[in-house]
């Protein structure tokens, strides 16, 4: 009997089990404290961005689309109309009147100039203080911008876990991008938030589509009602909300096809279970295993080893757990569901029934209704005559985009702005990308710029979590979700006329945030030995957090390590990319501060006023040459384009210094 204990306790299988144990110990107690970290976690992460945000709202001036945006605001306020800015529809014009209304600015509604002067007029000609106004119309924008980190944290959680969603969300609060336009009063960030809220709940749909799937269909129509270039996410995200209903449909009957999930459990030796065979009394198991008859298949949560791993892996990976009854199901359904599935009856494939396409097609018609609804929901809360007065003249649209147009179920309003829109899209606008001015567009302007623009550790982790969720299999349902959105909509902006900036393909960092989250996915995978994966994710988010802070406040002109950081920026990129007009009050401090009584030319790129600022100058342009002396201010995206005149000026001239990353000073 001491043999065969000694013999027994010889493998190293023992002295392996301690370790195990161990481990376990470890890991149950790394779980336990991040359930408590992970809620101060998320508080600290969205406090510091929105500290960001809001110290970068506090100090910069209105930039050029500012003014128009908020006169329109006002407008929706005090006349109740659509008349100005009628090219963006008007939902996210509504969140900066809440802030407006706060403000509660003097308006005129009897001005009858176009949308950039009756902005110029609402805040810096009518006795208003434009600090105090644009801080207000910009904080709606900085709530909401929060709210969607949120939503990216919920999403990669579903997928990940805790350790995904904060990932997700530490990539997503560090996003220059993302807290530059966040703090804006502008409609960049709310569409693209719009669009990710939509794709989220849509993936939530799998489970629950009653809910979800109206929710996703307001999320689109608040993204198509602040901005018509969310118009192409509506296909994809219908196309999506069908899957989701399917995959909805077929849940109830997961079990079909598949093992019991909640197999009976008889007593040893008996034989009541028609699909199992027992061994017969006094034989040896060894010479006379059980047989399992013809049936719906094995246990799926054997009693064995080798599936002990199972439930951790489920834990962590809760979107991705074989089916069990939800919460929210009714008991008696799940009951008929698995007695259907002991029974013997054919079944027949999920894609060849009526029901099946009956809820896809059900599923992207609520959803493209209710974004409808919103859209019209829009214009009513406006005005609800639905009364539309241009203050400018709409353009005719012919062929093939005016039919297209005419038939949108949408109001005229709605339908004169995309005329506006194709009109623009008309225009030969001039273009800066990497030094080189040129007219017309750049179909990889805008991968282009969001390389330069986009965090390294943000880019890194984001390319290997799209990567990941189409090659791990786990990870595949969700691929979709957040790879097809993202993709449509940039596709389409690359084929757009206005070369301006990463603003117009926000969504990017949204879902590379998301996709990044993913990735501790695969560090819970610890069978094929991906213990560096979790450091790896650590230090590259650490990185993109210091690239972040290492920009603060001047998020606009962010550029990443590769390219040289913010002061490099306006050699690559122009416009809103580095030079919104948003540092005419800094130039006033430092002008006041170093260059008092100083002779000042300026060339000023913004919608700004600057002797509001308490900057007098004069224009170099309209004077010759050789009377331009003293300090020269030019903005960066005028220097960048500048030609004849300037360009003579900039070039007899000396570098002085630069402000904010965005205005350069000059020495005659």
């Amino acid at each position: 009997m001491t043999r065969e204990q000694h013999l027994v306790l010889a493998p190293g299988a023992s002295a392996a089990e301690p370790a195990r144990r161990a481990r376990a110990t470890r890991y149950a107690r790394l779980r336990r404290h991040g359930r408590r970290l992970t809620p101060l976690l998320v508080v600290l992460l969205l406090a510091q961005m929105a500290a960001a945000m809001v110290t970068t709202a506090v100090q910069q001036t209105p930039t050029i689309d500012e003014p128009v945006y908020v006169a329109t605001a006002a407008d929706y306020l005090h006349a109740h109309r659509v008349r100005y800015n009628p090219e963006h529809p008007p939902l996210g014009k509504l969140l900066i009147a809440a802030g407006v209304a706060v403000a509660d600015p003097h308006y005129d509604p009897g001005f009858t100039g176009d949308q950039g002067e009756v902005g110029r007029r609402l805040l810096y000609a009518s006795g208003n203080d434009p600090w105090r106004v644009m801080l207000w119309a910009r904080l709606p924008v900085i709530a909401l911008t929060l709210l969607c980190g949120l939503v990216a944290f919920a999403f990669a959680r579903e997928v990940a876990g805790p350790a995904g969603g904060l990932v997700a969300l530490a990539l997503y609060t560090f996003s220059p991008d993302l807290i530059a336009h966040g703090s804006l009063a502008t409609l960049d960030v709310p569409a693209a938030g719009f669009v990710l809220v939509s794709a989220w709940l849509v993936w939530r749909a799998r489970r629950r589509p009653v809910p979800y799937l109206p929710a996703a269909g307001a999320a689109l129509g608040a993204a198509v009602a602040t901005k018509m270039s969310a118009l192409p996410a509506v296909p994809v995200l219908m196309a999506l909300a069908a899957a989701s209903a399917v995959s909805a449909h077929r849940s109830p009957r997961a079990a079909v096809s598949g093992p019991d999930p909640h197999p009976a459990t008889p007593a040893a030796g008996s034989t009541s279970d028609p699909h199992r065979s027992t061994p017969a009394a006094g034989s040896d198991p060894a010479t006379h295993p059980a047989t399992p008859a013809a049936g719906p298949g094995p246990d799926p949560h054997p009693a064995t080893p080798a599936a002990a791993s199972a439930p951790v892996t489920h834990r962590f990976f809760p979107a991705f757990r074989p089916h069990r009854p939800h919460r929210w199901t009714r008991p008696d359904r799940w009951a008929r569901s698995t007695r259907w599935a002991r029974s013997d009856r054919p079944t027949r494939p999920w894609f060849g029934g009526r029901r099946t396409v009956v809820a896809g097609l059900v599923g992207a018609a609520a959803v493209v209704l209710v974004a409808l609804a919103v859209v019209w929901a829009a214009y009513l809360a406006v005005d609800p005559r639905l009364r539309f007065t241009p203050a400018g003249p709409v353009p005719a649209v012919h062929g093939l985009r005016g039919r297209l147009v005419d038939l949108l179920p949408v109001p005229e309003a709605y339908r004169a702005g995309m005329r506006v829109q194709f009109g623009l899209e008309d225009y030969p606008w001039e273009g800066y990308l990497f030094g080189h001015v040129y007219t017309g567009s750049l179909w990889y302007y805008l991968p282009a710029a969001l390389l330069v623009k986009t965090p390294l550790g943000l880019a890194a982790l984001g390319a290997a979590g799209m990567v990941a969720v189409v090659a791990v299999r786990r990870l595949r349902p969700v691929a979709p979700y957040l790879l097809l959105p993202p993709l449509v909509l940039l596709a389409v902006a690359m084929t757009g006329a206005r070369d301006f900036g990463t603003r117009y393909a926000l969504f990017v960092p949204m879902f590379l945030a998301v996709a990044a989250g993913c990735l501790p996915a695969l560090h819970r995978n610890r069978d094929r030995g991906r213990h560096w994966a979790g450091p790896l994710i650590c230090a590259l988010v650490l990185f993109a957090a210091a690239s972040s802070l290492r920009a603060f406040p001047y998020y606009l002109p962010y550029a990443n390590e590769a390219f040289g950081g913010p002061a490099h920026t306006h050699r690559l990129l122009h416009d809103s990319n580095v030079d919104w007009g948003q540092d005419l009050g800094r130039l006033a401090d430092r002008l006041r501060q170093r260059y008092p009584g100083e002779r000042v030319w300026l060339v000023y790129k913004g919608s700004g006023v600057p002797s509001y600022y308490g900057i007098h100058a004069a224009d170099p342009r309209r004077v010759p040459p050789e009377r331009v002396h003293g300090l020269l201010v030019v903005s960066d995206s005028a220097a960048a384009k500048a030609r004849g005149r300037l360009a003579e000026l900039i070039a007899g001239s000396r570098p002085a210094g630069e402000v904010g990353h965005s205005i350069s000073l000059f020495r005659r």
